[in-house]
């Protein structure tokens, strides 16, 4: 399953079962309570549930030990907890940890956790929304996969109680603070939805995930450092910023139509006149940007010409650029631009007026850097001789 087949009202799955058991963990507060409220329990009960599952992360009913017994047990038989298995661990030379993990019908997923690579205090988590993906970009390991199915909001969120676990956090992902004696700070300080999948093709389940994650008896991240991007799903867009305060990202890697559906097929049914029509009208708060990611692939965009056309069809909007010179992995027929051509793009952008990043690779050595989870499917292209 590839390209936009799945955009064009083809139903895609959620689980492998749909006659489960509702799973709490997938539930916001206010769905929460209604759940409870139909068992007989009052709506206080659903505020400790909740921060059991998303402040405490725990694994069954039998560990909310200020619920009661008949409680628990009730719970025990009308739900249950959504949970991934960490399945593979990798770390890589700059610090960098990938995680693949395994959902309850067996679909494996990866997410990345990026330490500050400074001073700042800034550790990043790069999470996936999808088993594979239907956008097919053309640079990316994981539209390689095709898609199988959305993830649900509990597994979304789990990959945070995951890496938590890992890295040996408690309370919710607050840590001791060394510069203070009894301060804390949080282990992870942004969420990046950037990982396996097109997020606002699962909108439902990020949306509530979204809410999970930034609810004050949840994780209790500010939605300032949550962002989601964006292949150019249009309507789902509008909806995202309607309905969440989070940082929106823009996958453009492409200066004309002709060049950008060369890459990203989505470009055929929300062309770039219409995709940076709708970032202008998105309402921004103050001090707030669209960042507009931008692939660097020698010889297909980079050219002097490409950089000046990226400033002229940017001019006006509050917004900065994140460059990303191509990654390379056999799943990608492109080549990574010389650093000067990269250098040189990028001064051509900020001579503009466009603030311009360079986002450099991180976990490369783990096939954890941006466009390179491609689960199983890049390690057995991996594993195919060069002479083959």
């Amino acid at each position: 399953m590839t390209g936009l087949t799945l955009l064009d009202n083809t139903p895609v799955r959620h689980r492998a079962d749909p006659a489960a058991p509702p799973d709490v963990a997938s539930m916001t507060l206010s769905e929460l309570q209604a759940f409870l409220g139909a068992l007989g329990e009052p709506a206080y009960r659903a505020e400790q549930v909740f921060r059991w599952l998303h402040r405490r992360g725990v694994a069954s009913f039998s560990q909310m030990t200020d619920l009661g017994r008949a409680l628990r047990e009730k719970l025990q038989g009308a739900a249950v907890i959504g949970r991934l298995e960490v399945a593979q661990v990798q770390a890589a030379r700059d610090g960098t940890r990938k995680y693949r993990m395994r959902t309850r019908d067996g679909a494996l997923v990866e997410s990345v956790f990026i330490p500050s690579a400074s001073a700042a205090d800034k550790n990043t988590l790069c999470i996936s929304s999808q088993v594979g993906c239907a956008m097919g970009c053309t640079f990316c390991a994981t539209g390689a996969m095709g898609l199988d199915r959305h993830l649900t909001a509990s597994e979304i969120v789990d990959q945070v109680n995951r890496v938590w676990a890992d890295l040996g956090a408690v309370n919710g992902g607050f840590v001791p603070d060394p510069s203070g004696e009894g301060s804390t700070r949080r282990l992870l300080t942004n969420l990046v939805f950037m990982g396996m999948g097109e997020p606002l093709h699962n909108v439902e389940h990020v949306l509530r995930a979204v809410e999970i994650l930034t609810h004050e008896h949840g994780h209790q991240f500010s939605p300032r450092r949550v962002t989601v991007s964006t292949s150019g799903l249009l309507p789902q867009m509008k909806r995202l910023m309607a309905e969440s305060d989070v940082q929106l990202a823009v996958s453009l890697s492409g200066t004309t139509d002709a060049q950008r559906v060369s890459i990203m097929p989505v470009n055929r049914k929300y062309p770039l006149g219409m995709l940076l029509a709708a970032c202008r009208e998105v309402p921004l708060k103050a001090r707030r940007r669209i960042t507009f990611e931008y692939v660097l692939l020698a010889g297909i965009n980079d050219a002097d010409e490409d950089a000046t056309r990226l400033v002229r069809i940017l001019k006006g909007l509050r917004c900065k650029v994140n460059l990303i010179p191509f990654n390379e992995h056999p799943l990608g027929a492109y080549r990574r631009p010389p650093r000067e051509r990269t250098l040189r793009f990028q001064s051509l952008v900020r001579d503009g007026g466009i603030n311009a990043l360079i986002r450099e690779a991180r976990g490369d050595d783990i096939d954890a850097a941006c466009g390179m989870l491609g689960g199983t499917t890049l390690d057995a292209a991996r594993a195919v001789p060069a002479s083959a």
